[in-house]
């Protein structure tokens, strides 16, 4: 999984770290989920026990976007053996697929031809009749892989606004809940192009509390939020936004334009399947955990806030372990999963996962302590790397590794200490893992 894994093994500690990230990873890739979710017995397909009889249907289609689509759709065309007739997908980790187009989009902000490749899942979608049936694939990263501008915005509106607001640390619901008003797709629209057919989702979530309306920004879930709040958020972080967004929000709040549906009949015939979320790498990291002889403490799946700040509690918790042995006795590995952010200024190179790591390395006091955190895509906010790790020997000048996370530009700091962990394309996204192995005295 990690590219430079031979050069990072330095202790029984830092090899146990990346096992539980690699193990975390692993057991959200589609291919090891769809296999254990979703199986075909004769005409029936079944999905965590639930049955759909497939040839009542004339054609089936796979529309949808996201991190993992492309390696989701490939496992649906093996698991259901020629039966799938049509289907569109836009992904930034494409696949050679034979009924499905996989279109590769980018991620985390969208591109022209992820805009072309959601107009053909819109269209698609448009052709289903009730004697169809959809099914969606909804993973993290469709937000940005599934971008069609409403209205008369372009793609360079949706561009500059989702930058901003990244890079002003709100939160992925916040972002959101603008982008779904922003979008021809998003915010339940999908599900109206599709109605009347017969839709199953398959989602693979990347969002605390797996909130069916922000994972890629609800495509075919109902929507709760409205214009007046994706306005709210804007002034919150002060955004400056172009004219047409501005317009087309303002519009929206005054009724010009058409709400986002939130209880209607279109989302009648949808049946939601979430097949693997945060929790479950971390139960993946804590199996490999305890049967390294290891005592496993998940802290939490909803981990939220900044990045730097959350590291200080995470280092707090794994130093009275190893202190005390509370809450658990060493040698213990902490697990958390969620999202942290980072709020930017400067034009540094880094990501939430790396400054977790870096604020850990400069706080940690005790040996035998590793940190490592990864975004589960393999993309930590707007580098090549998918996170680091980090122990009491990682930072050798701490005044320069906090100026780095002061400018936020921590990615050049945690390079020369051979600290990044780099995996490409991951082929899932259930949002960042972190592990703190803590060794004994």
């Amino acid at each position: 999984m990690f590219e430079n894994r031979d050069t990072l093994t330095e202790s029984p500690e830092h090899r146990l770290a990346l096992d539980c990230l690699n193990a975390g990873i692993s057991a959200t890739h589609p291919k090891s989920v769809v296999n254990k979710a979703i199986t075909m017995d004769g005409g029936m397909l079944i999905i965590d026990g639930i049955e759909y009889d497939i040839d009542e249907y004339d054609r089936i289609l796979v529309l949808g976007g996201g991190n993992a689509a492309g390696q989701v759709a490939a496992a649906l065309e093996k698991r259901l053996n020629g039966r799938i007739d049509d289907g569109i997908v836009v992904t930034d980790d494409p696949v050679p697929l034979s009924t499905i187009e996989c279109i590769k989009g980018n991620h985390p902000i969208p591109n022209e031809t992820a805009v072309d490749g959601t107009r053909q899942v819109l269209q698609l979608a448009s052709t289903a009749s009730e004697n169809d049936l959809i099914i969606a694939i909804i993973t993290g990263g469709g937000s940005a892989l599934l971008p069609a501008p409403a209205g008369s915005l372009g793609l360079t509106d949706l561009q500059t606004t989702t930058e901003k607001l990244l890079r002003a640390g709100a939160t992925i619901t916040e972002i959101n809940t603008v982008r779904k008003h922003l979008s021809d797709i998003k915010g339940g629209k999908l599900a109206g192009v599709s109605s009347p057919a017969k839709t199953i989702s398959l989602v693979f979530s990347d969002v605390v509390g797996n909130n069916l309306g922000a994972i890629a920004s609800g495509p075919i879930s109902p929507d709760e939020t409205t214009y007046d709040d994706a306005r709210e958020v804007i002034d919150r972080y002060n955004i400056e936004t172009s004219a047409a967004v501005r317009d087309h929000l303002l519009r929206g709040d005054e009724g010009d334009v058409q709400e986002t549906p939130s209880e209607s009949s279109i989302f009648e015939d949808i049946n939601t399947h979430v097949l693997a979320d945060n929790f479950t790498a971390l139960e993946a990291a804590s199996d490999v955990a305890l049967e390294e002889g290891y005592e496993p403490l998940i802290l939490s799946s909803h981990i939220r806030g900044e990045a730097i700040e959350v590291a200080k509690v995470h280092v707090s918790i794994a130093e009275e372990i190893f202190a005390t042995g509370t809450p658990v006795s060493p040698p213990a590995v902490l697990i958390s999963g969620g999202e942290t952010t980072v709020t930017v200024t400067g034009d540094g190179e880094g990501g939430p996962n790396q400054e977790f790591v870096l604020s850990a390395a400069i706080e940690l006091d005790a040996p035998s302590i590793v940190v490592g955190c990864v975004d589960t895509d393999g993309i930590d906010g707007n580098t090549d790397a998918a996170g680091a790790f980090s122990d009491t020997c990682t930072i050798d000048d701490r005044a320069a590794a906090q100026q780095a996370l002061t400018d936020h530009d921590v990615y050049s700091t945690l390079d020369a200490a051979g600290s990044l962990l780099k995996t490409g394309p991951t082929g899932t996204n259930v949002n960042d893992l972190r592990v703190i192995v803590i060794g004994n005295q």
